[in-house]
């Protein structure tokens, strides 16, 4: 089992210059998943106790938290993540806080799944972040309110117990429940200030859902599709080519380092379930100067079966969405795209329907997660 590295206690004030020159992080070995609480997938932060000096919502920010240390308002000064404001007892003889008083934020999953990581990220809250914090989870159907997730009869698992952090530093948490997830509650102990909050996991679709729609992308993100391994994540991470919408952007997509050997760069994903695949688009948006050349894709039906060609190798174009309708359904579990000789790709879509061994499997392990 790989040790999470740990982090405690306050972080030195701000002495200038690169303000994260000091951050406590660490690799964290379930990084590599996707984000469930990426607001790309309809992540959002519906409720909080108190966030007197700075939003909820910048939990959830994709993009690292700033520091500014001349940016203050009427409040104070102004942080770019979750702050409360100071708790204090109930009197004069009283003046701390219980042991029992907490602040909390709701998050709502932007894909119900199953989590495997959480980071709790304190940057730039160096005397100001949560003596500890707590994580827990519920799983709701529908669009269920605050009121509604927060009513006496809702059951929360515990994902991440009450666990000291640190300040300025990213504070990561495995979990090991292997539930199904739509909500988490985010708790700090007594008060204080969060950053940003990753939820690191794997999708668990609604088999129901995707057997409304029929045909839909077998390998979105949001639809249960996983990438399981790539050649080069120099760049960007490979995930981004099955994240929702277009590319907004080069890094946005999937670029690799340039290559000065004879070989290429691919992608292995894992389909929601087994599917026949009918159609596909290969899309370049923003990359210019650096899309890959030549694209192929093959498929495979369950582990250990030769693949299939799903497309030959294809010139690509920079900067366009490429669309390939097949001549007739291929059946598979498994795709891989090569290209060549390297670059990026900002998008892959393989459109399709699960076959009925697939939403079989789908359905029973649904169930078994708790869906």
């Amino acid at each position: 089992m790989t040790v999470i590295p740990h982090f405690t206690g306050d972080a030195k004030p701000y002495g200038g210059g690169d303000p994260y020159a000091d951050y406590r992080t660490a690799d964290f070995p379930f990084a590599q998943l996707v984000d469930l609480a990426d607001r790309r997938l309809g992540a959002g932060v519906v409720a909080a106790n108190d966030e007197f000096f700075a939003e909820r919502e910048n939990l959830l920010k994709p993009e690292p938290a700033e520091f500014d240390p001349e940016h203050f308002g009427h409040k104070g000064k102004i942080m770019d993540g979750w702050e409360t404001r100071r708790r204090r007892g109930v009197s004069a003889a009283e003046p701390h806080p219980t042991d029992a008083d907490h602040d909390w934020a709701l998050v709502r999953l932007g894909a119900p799944g199953v989590v495997r990581g959480l980071v709790v990220d304190t940057a730039h809250f160096r005397g100001n972040y949560p003596q500890s914090v707590s994580v827990e989870g519920t799983s709701l159907p529908g669009s269920p309110s605050p009121e509604e997730l927060l009513a006496p009869g809702v059951e929360w698992t515990s994902l991440v117990p009450r666990t000291a952090v640190g300040g300025h530093a990213a504070n990561g948490f495995a979990v090991e429940s292997g539930r199904r997830f739509t909500h988490l509650r985010v708790n700090q102990h007594p008060d204080g200030g969060i950053a940003r909050l990753r939820v690191y996991g794997e999708v668990a679709p609604d088999p129901a859902w995707l057997a409304a729609l029929g045909t839909f992308d077998l390998v979105a993100l949001e639809n249960g599709g996983e990438v399981e391994d790539a050649s080069d994540r120099f760049y960007s991470p490979a995930t981004n080519t099955i994240a929702p919408g277009r590319s907004r952007k080069m890094d946005d997509g999937w670029e690799t380092r340039r290559r000065r050997d004879k070989g290429n760069d691919w992608i292995r994903y894992r389909l929601a379930e087994q599917s026949e695949i009918r159609a596909l688009e290969i899309d370049t948006a923003y990359l210019k100067g650096n899309a890959a050349g030549w694209a192929e894709i093959s498929v495979t039906d369950g582990e250990g079966t030769e693949p299939v060609e799903l497309l030959p190798r294809t010139r690509l174009q920079p900067d366009t969405n490429h669309r390939f309708v097949l001549p007739e359904p291929v059946r598979g579990t498994h795709v891989r795209i090569d290209i060549f000789p390297d670059g990026g790709i900002s998008r892959l879509r393989l459109f399709g329907s699960l076959t009925e061994e697939g939403a079989a499997r789908l359905s029973a392990r649904h169930e078994a997660l708790g869906g």
